[in-house]
């Protein structure tokens, strides 16, 4: 899969912006504040119906316009796609497909594969749980509508049983049956998805530890640990034992919405004894074994957008990561960097096709 094109207008800081890509790989280079990762954050857009680094869809309008179109032509599978996404102020936001507008975003998901690994990834490590369950989710829903529209499903019904929790401490009252109903749901849809994630995770935290010596050279042990509410016992279980502590809270404390990943090193916690540069290489270790997962799934080649990927790695390890790519394995590669005969003398290395685009 390639995207062949790329035009851009009133997205961001870019009034009108086009571009033709090479197959292999893309350098977006130039000061910052000039909008590299704009350029990289409207393909991931492409891909996801939104931005990567902006959820609040007006604000990627530009200042003082009403609104944003973002147009790629990809060829994959031998044909010739064409998506466009528009934003008009006011308006929802519209996703086509060869002109054909979808019903639902979630019906795109997974038809353009792609990965991007960014300085934005630091939150998988500093921020909370739902930062790491969504990295989860977004791997999985790339090669599964199920799981994807199960998860929709769970998150309903959590907000309808939170809802009425809510209500009931409101109103002083307290009505069993009802919240059997959504007890039943949840548990339905949450198995379903709790085994999924296992699933996910048995297969995938082999691929990120090879990946990570790979980078480090094996200089270090690193572990991905799942925790969920569901290894101790089913969830019709535990939503009984928790009730009156869900009764106090006015929110459902235990489930699927709960779980997490650990992330360690050297058999400690990456967040508070992890050098800058061990977390970033975890961090692109993990986001190479996403590519990696993705591609065995679909059986294309995700784009892999590199943002700022030069930041806080020594050149021992970036010369790792840009021997990786140096192969069949990937496919079309764009990096962001801000300076340009950097990253040409990191891209001349690998055999390969590329084009250098200086804003």
């Amino acid at each position: 899969m390639i995207l062949k094109s790329l035009s851009l207008l009133n997205y961001k800081n870019f009034d009108s912006k086009s571009f033709i890509f090479s197959e292999k790989i893309n350098c977006i280079v130039g000061n910052n504040g000039i909008g590299k990762t704009n350029v990289l954050d409207a393909i991931y857009h492409l891909s996801f119906g939104k931005s990567y680094f902006n959820p609040v869809a007006t604000q990627n309008i530009k200042h003082d316009e009403d609104f944003f179109v973002i147009n790629g032509d990809y060829e994959k599978d031998s044909k010739t796609e064409k998506v466009v996404i528009s934003l008009k102020r006011g308006q929802t936001k519209v996703i086509k497909r060869n002109g054909k507008p979808y019903e639902k975003f979630s019906e795109h998901i997974g038809f353009l594969p792609l990965v991007i690994i960014s300085p934005a990834d630091r939150d998988l490590i500093i921020e909370g749980s739902d930062t790491r369950r969504k990295f989860i989710d977004s791997v999985i829903s790339q090669s599964d509508k199920t799981y994807l529209s199960n998860l929709i499903s769970y998150n309903k019904i959590l907000a309808q049983r939170n809802a009425l929790l809510k209500y009931f401490a409101l109103n002083h009252t307290f009505n069993k049956d009802t919240l059997d109903v959504y007890n039943t749901q949840l548990n339905d849809f949450g198995t379903v998805i709790f085994e999924k994630r296992d699933a996910f995770l048995k297969t995938f935290i082999p691929i990120f530890k090879a990946r990570y010596e790979a980078i480090s050279n094996g200089n270090e042990a690193v572990e991905l640990n799942y925790h969920s509410d569901l290894f101790e016992d089913n969830l019709t279980t535990l939503l009984q034992k928790n009730i009156n502590k869900d009764k106090t809270l006015q929110y459902t404390s235990v489930g699927i919405h709960k779980d997490d990943l650990h992330f360690n090193i050297e058999g400690h916690p990456i967040k508070k004894f992890g050098s800058q540069g061990q977390q970033k290489s975890f961090l692109i270790a993990l986001k190479l074994a996403q590519f990696d997962f993705i591609k065995a799934q679909s059986n294309v080649n995700p784009i892999l957008l590199l943002d700022d990927i030069f930041d806080k790695l020594d050149e021992n390890r970036v010369a790792q990561i840009i021997k990786l790519v140096d192969n069949e394995d990937f496919g079309q590669l764009f990096i962001s960097d801000t300076h340009a005969e950097r990253t040409e003398n990191a891209v001349k290395q690998v055999h390969q096709s590329y084009e250098i685009f200086k804003l």
